[in-house]
């Protein structure tokens, strides 16, 4: 154990001290929310990897393979896809609008108070939804990796609160520079484990094909909690309830609608997560913007081949182990992980020994702390920028507005990490193939019912008004919550599946009530700049600049004449 925790040490003060060398000798808000605009392709394309590849995508994704085959792989697809509308459709016309943060974006393209502060709430919310299951994947991680709490705390809650504090620490320090290098650093990371795990396993013999076809040899079972203690259940095929899922066949976890909506969760909600999108307001132009996504494109098919690979490794060996290993046994029933998240983590230790456990551990809570660092800092910005700097104190000085963003950094971690204390990973295992990568979802909805479809036609029709906007954006927030909260009533349903992804329905719900509302109001007067400013080329932004220069001398001269 002290080795673990000694190597966990080791690995945050790197962390930490990267963050802080790093960090710009001479502060502003500026430098702390967009580092200058100076940030390189290659770059932001691994930052924004490092962002996004969360403990869902590290361990979630595997996870999700792991406990309901082929089913699992449509985490894989809609997370890998979901770049590939905001390369099309968003990077460079939002970079070329230049602000802080989507809620800065929205209230100054729709001229709307409302829109700024709607977009703030909303954006706290995603923030929030997907906070407490980064933090959950840190109490897991830390539960099998150092398996003891610090003064007297549980091992799970532990995990919570030293991730949490230790990024909250080093995003207050080093602010998007910072974040942004050792974000770099951390995919690199990740990815270099990826290979190292995928190298291994398949040089001891392991077959992808042959194992996929001894795993659908035999109907899919999952451990289940009855009360009295664990059994293995049969997995019902969705698509076709007579019949028991296997594991290189759909239905394990998910109907033709279920794949569906799930799908377009992911890919919708990715154009609308806030962490995500602020990384684009640090590319110094609208090309480099376009360029980082393809290469973030490229990039994540690469890691969720590789996770899909490995979860499907975990599956096949850790069967085959799990009665001569005791370690192993403990932490199975029939074989079969109760803990999906788990099936990396003894993958490492089988391959590996303690050393392979230690490496994917690592990996992991490098996951963990890379995209609650992105996270901190789009809540920082949102709190600090669009409401303190703009509302509260407008006259604010550089260094009170630095101190209200890493204020809100403080304060958004520690709800976080109250949350996440509240969940119990084992009690909710039976209901989700992966829960970390299941609650990771729910932000996805939010982010993709509530402020992608807004972003999209903001950028993309010139008609969008504010209370359009806003109307939109609060009906898709509260269809996304109120048939989430429904999916979760009616427990293992039919419809549950499509109500705990409803992207399909109030995603469009949405964009209609925005198109709705804005027919019926006045849209912004300035539409022409603005359309020349997202989507104008260098000359023709340059060309209206002079424009405005040339009409604003002849007005001076005019009114020194009279």
């Amino acid at each position: 154990m002290m080795t673990s925790i000694v190597l966990l040490v080791v690995l945050l003060a790197a962390v930490g001290s990267v963050a802080v060398l790093i960090r710009p000798q001479r502060t502003s808000t500026f430098e702390f929310y967009l580092a200058g605009r100076r940030v390189g392709v290659v770059t932001n394309a691994c930052a924004i990897c490092g962002d996004y590849f969360s403990a869902a995508s590290f361990l979630g994704v595997a996870a999700a393979v792991y406990a309901s085959g082929l089913d699992g792989m449509w985490y894989a697809t809609g997370f890998a896809a979901g770049f590939v509308p905001v390369v099309l459709f968003i990077a460079a016309p939002l970079r070329r609008f230049g602000e802080f943060s989507i809620p800065d974006f929205l209230g100054r393209r729709l001229e709307s108070h409302g829109v700024r502060l709607a977009s703030v709430a909303i954006v706290q919310l995603i923030i929030l939804a997907y906070l407490v299951p980064q933090a959950v994947a840190s109490g897991i991680i830390w539960e099998l990796f150092i398996g003891r709490g610090l003064g007297g705390m549980s091992a799970y809650s532990t995990g919570v609160l030293v991730s949490t504090v230790a990024i909250m620490l080093m995003v207050s320090l080093g602010g998007m520079r910072g974040t942004t290098w050792t974000q770099a650093v951390q995919f690199l990371l990740l990815l270099a484990i990826f290979l190292w795990l995928a190298i291994i396993v398949v040089v001891s013999g392991f077959s992808y094909t042959d194992a996929l076809r001894e795993l659908s040899s035999r109907p899919l079972a999952n451990p289940v909690d009855t009360g009295g203690g664990w059994r293995l259940e049969a997995v019902t095929n969705r698509l076709h309830p007579d019949s028991a899922a296997f594991f290189g066949e759909p239905g394990g976890q998910y109907s033709q609608l279920g794949q569906f909506a799930l799908i377009l969760s992911l890919v919708l909600g990715t154009a609308g997560l806030p962490h995500i999108m602020n990384r684009y307001f640090t590319s110094p132009t609208g090309t480099a913007a376009r360029m980082t996504t393809v290469w973030v494109v490229g990039l994540a098919g690469l890691f969720y081949a590789l996770a899909v690979l490995l979860g499907t490794a975990a599956r096949s060996v850790i069967r085959e182990v799990a009665a001569d290993v005791p370690w192993v046994a403990e932490l199975t029933t029939g074989g079969i992980l109760r803990v999906p998240e788990y099936a990396l983590l003894v993958l490492g230790q089988i391959f590996g020994g303690r050393a392979g456990l230690a490496l994917i551990a690592v990996g992991a809570l490098v996951a963990v702390l890379s995209t609650i660092a992105g996270l901190l800092l789009a809540s920082a910005a949102s709190w600090g920028h669009d409401i303190y700097e703009r509302y509260i104190n407008p006259r604010a000085t550089q260094a009170q507005a630095l101190w209200a963003g890493r204020a809100a950094v403080a304060l958004v971690a520690a709800v976080s990490a109250v949350m996440a204390l509240s969940v119990r990973p084992e009690t909710l295992t039976g209901q989700f193939p992966s829960i970390v990568a299941t609650m990771v979802t729910w932000a996805f909805v939010l982010a993709g019912s509530a402020l992608t479809p807004v972003f999209i036609l903001a950028i993309w029709w010139r008609r969008t008004t504010g209370p359009g906007a806003v109307a939109g954006m609060l009906t898709g927030a509260a269809a996304a919550v109120g048939m989430g909260a429904a999916g979760v009533l009616l427990g293992d349903s039919a419809y549950s599946e499509v109500l705990l992804t409803p992207t399909v329905f109030s995603a469009p719900c949405a964009a209609a009530v925005t198109v709705a509302v804005s027919l019926v109001t006045r849209p912004p007067q300035d539409t022409d700049r603005i359309w020349v400013r997202m989507h104008g080329t260098a000359a023709d932004r340059r060309a209206v600049r002079i424009a405005r220069l040339t009409v604003t001398g002849l007005g001076r001269r005019g009114g020194e004449r009279g």
